[in-house]
């Protein structure tokens, strides 16, 4: 199937690895120009190198910590107005609600909610201007799992997915869709470091964490490539009548409500 996608500007944060750099690859591999956004430049280099080598698509990278809201107007200076964005920058961290402290909350908050809200806002507008537009936001199944050993992650979750909601639900009228993805445990870094921290908080030893594998549909976590195509399909005209709803990547493991454990 041809996405049509050939030749539009796509802007991936947090693609320098896990879910971004996936999404990356398979707009790259759809003929998509990709500009990638995290805080490491060195990552960022590496990663766009890898992709161009196996894509022949031009990747270029910026390196901002887009907690800092006023860096957002920067980048939108280098990219110019995209036809795709991919808001997936952010890792909130494990914990209840007593582990968790304000500065902690508000420091995850920055990056991933505030951060997602934001980069709408900013390329929204230079979207509307022009008439067009996609915004997919990458959420997590915790938003509608919820979760208290992941508090943070499940409240700014389901608050990123009412707002792609909120937003999406009349951006046609600008020409524009927006809409979240919310994957479940896929397999990166990151979910080994969630599941670490929910093993040292039940049994006292993060090494026990792939204990919880044995819960997920098939005994196994998604293949970040499984992620990446649906967002890919969205973010194409195919999808053009998709918005202002979450699409959910989690081989089912929605239907059985609660936590990892």
């Amino acid at each position: 199937m041809d996405l049509g996608l050939k030749g539009k500007l796509a802007v991936v944060t947090g693609g320098s690895k896990g879910i971004g750099a996936a999404v990356a690859r398979a707009l790259a591999a759809e003929g998509c120009k990709v500009h990638i956004v995290s805080r490491t430049a060195a990552a960022l280099a590496e990663k766009a190198a890898e992709i161009m080598a196996e894509t022949g698509a031009t990747v270029t990278w910026s390196a901002l910590d887009l907690s800092d809201s006023t860096v957002i107007k920067d980048l939108l200076s280098m990219t110019g107005t995209p036809a795709i964005l991919i808001n997936n920058a952010g890792a909130i961290p494990a914990g209840d609600l007593l582990n968790i402290d304000e500065a902690r909350w508000r420091e995850a908050w920055d990056l991933k909610v505030f951060g997602y809200i934001n980069m709408c806002r900013a390329y929204y507008a230079a979207m509307k201007e022009r008439g067009e537009g996609v915004i997919i936001n990458v959420t997590g199944l915790a938003a509608d799992r919820f979760d208290a050993g992941y508090v943070a992650g499940t409240t700014g979750n389901a608050g990123l997915n009412a707002f792609s909601r909120a937003v999406g639900g009349r951006s046609l009228n600008d020409g524009i869709r927006v809409l979240a993805i919310s994957p479940g445990a896929v397999a990166t870094e990151r979910i080994e470091t969630l599941m670490r921290a929910r093993a040292q908080q039940q049994y006292g030893d993060p090494e026990r964490w792939q204990s919880y594998l044995g819960n997920l549909p098939a005994g196994r976590a998604a293949k970040t490539e499984e992620v990446a195509d649906v967002v890919a399909f969205l973010a194409s005209d195919r999808a053009g009548f998709v918005s202002g709803t979450v699409v959910t990547v989690d081989g089912g493991h929605g239907g059985n409500m609660g936590s990892f454990s």
